[in-house]
């Protein structure tokens, strides 16, 4: 058994971990909205004003910071207009990115604001820009956020909500570049100012606005997105907002095949195994690289790097609506989730939010509805992300690994230890990941600067790779107690079982 040695100095906190990277997405595909979130008044599944109550429990235990809605490639279909008013009124449209169904529009607006009411998170809603208009994105968040007596303010108020909203994020379309208008980054860049321009600050309401960036490594739409700012290179302005937008996105889906076969969500190789968990670490290099340009024109790092589109994406469940997105959710989907959230840590300095695709059965979602049963799953991704918790809005820890071994990848080594820390107050969270399938591994937690009086670990594993939760075998894939933890001259000693993520609790002196 081999032994690997973190060092990590508590008493030097670097940058904040925002809550916000722990966001997640909703978009009016397969049964993310209809079926996941949203079952009808009249269903006979749990629900508030139509809202699965199951899922909205489910998901307050995760503290949600976020939600991105409507897409998504939806989004930049989606007029808000035809999603408001008496639903038996409301016009029907085609969902044409997302099985050619038709979309009745029963949840909008307002029931989407519902939604995070109940969810007790914050609005990010993505805007039209690929088939939409300037004053239909203005006259938006002017019907969101108004409160006197504006054109959309009483037009909201006639559709049953007095009180405006709180939005505090938006987004100026999404992929410019594919679904969002197949655009190049030189017309998106002026169209981004332009949209964002008009996306008003109404009634206190303060919109961090997110311009649609790259896909992958392009980072030369990165860069032409960072030379549309002005002045960000003054010193004088660090501490003022960007404008007209403050923030860039990014997406990128880990997948072990070509698009046109992704690979399968159960059934894998072992080598697949490590090829999916070599390019989700991929992200930490997009991040370098991105973060890399955005240094060039914003050294003191003004714009913030959205991340709000991640996460796995394989062929779907045979049997299923091919353009419908359902996915199973495997032991290797959370060891694909922790890698990610581990390298969003590393990079706090710069991303500000992050957004995993998606919440309800689609691509890496947290919770999957039975639609025969009606059954509610956690997924072993929705557990990492309750592990995880200790770390929003936590202060970065760096952790220095020694002795992790490695395996040869497509690209690159892949080291089999992936990382990270924060701290808040007399507490710090150390997340750890043992990302070989077959072999245990001892760490030596190296604990400077601070002593740890007390500690406690929880571990999530399964017997096989592919082991993933169902109505009938629920809890599968769950945390446990860890107790492969002891006393060491540096601090602490921890046994990581073969292919398991682990968190461990430390109250500080």
């Amino acid at each position: 058994m081999e032994q690997t040695t973190a060092i990590i100095d508590l008493d030097l906190p670097g940058p904040r971990i925002s809550r916000h990277v722990y966001g997640h997405f909703a978009e009016h595909l397969g049964r993310c909205i209809y079926g996941g979130f949203y079952v009808g008044e009249d269903s006979d599944i749990p629900n508030e004003r139509g809202i699965r109550s199951d899922v909205v429990e489910a998901l307050r235990a995760l503290n949600i910071p976020n939600l991105r809605w409507p897409g998504g490639c939806f989004a930049d279909d989606y007029h808000w207009r035809d999603g408001i008013g008496p639903r038996e009124d409301r016009p029907r449209m085609v969902n044409s990115h997302w099985g050619d169904v038709v979309e009745d529009n029963s949840f909008g607006t307002h029931e989407f604001m519902d939604l995070c009411e109940l969810l007790g998170t914050e609005a990010y809603i993505a805007g039209n820009v690929g088939s939409g208009s300037v004053a239909e994105m203005s006259e938006w968040i002017e019907y969101l956020t108004r409160a006197d007596d504006s054109p959309m303010a009483d037009l909201r108020r006639r559709n049953g909500r007095d009180e405006p909203w709180k939005v505090p994020f938006f987004g100026i379309g999404n992929e410019a570049w594919g679904c969002g208008g197949n655009l190049r980054v030189e017309q998106f860049a002026s169209l981004a100012r332009q949209y964002s321009t008009y996306v008003r600050n109404h009634a206190g309401n303060d919109v961090y606005r997110i311009a649609a960036g790259a896909s992958d490594a392009d980072l030369h739409w990165t860069e032409v997105l960072m030379q549309s700012f002005d002045a960000l290179d003054r010193a004088e302005d660090a501490g003022t907002p960007a404008a007209p937008f403050q923030a860039v996105s990014l997406h990128y889906y880990t997948m072990t095949g070509p698009w046109a076969d992704k690979g399968s969500a159960t059934e894998f190789t072992e080598d697949e195994w490590y090829l999916a968990l070599e390019r989700a670490r991929y992200m930490d290099h997009l991040l370098t690289r991105h973060g890399q340009v955005m240094d060039r024109y914003d050294p003191h790092k003004r714009v913030g790097l959205v991340v709000d589109e991640w996460g796995t994406w394989w062929n779907v469940e045979p049997g299923t609506n091919p353009g419908f997105l359902y996915q199973q959710n495997t032991l290797r989907d959370a060891l694909v989730a922790s890698v990610h959230l581990d390298a969003f840590h590393r990079h706090a300095d710069r991303v500000v939010m992050a957004n995993i695709a998606q919440t309800v059965n689609v691509l890496q979602a947290m919770l999957l509805t039975d639609p025969e049963s009606g059954a509610l799953v956690r997924t072993p991704s929705y557990h990492v992300f309750e592990m995880n918790a200790g770390h929003h809005d936590a202060d970065s820890l760096d952790v220095h690994l020694q002795g992790v071994p490695s395996r040869p990848g497509e690209k690159a080594e892949l080291p089999l230890v992936s990382a990270s820390a924060s701290t808040r107050g007399n507490a710090a969270l150390v997340s750890l990941t043992n990302l070989d399938a077959t072999a245990e591994r001892t760490v030596v937690l190296d604990l400077r600067g601070r002593d740890v009086v007390e500690h406690s670990a929880r571990v999530l594993s399964a017997p096989g790779l592919a082991t993933h939760n169902t109505p009938d075998a629920p809890d599968a894939v769950a945390p446990v107690a860890l107790e492969a933890v002891r006393p060491h001259a540096r601090g602490l000693e921890v046994t990581l079982p073969a292919h398991s993520y682990a968190t461990l609790s430390l109250t500080l002196a």
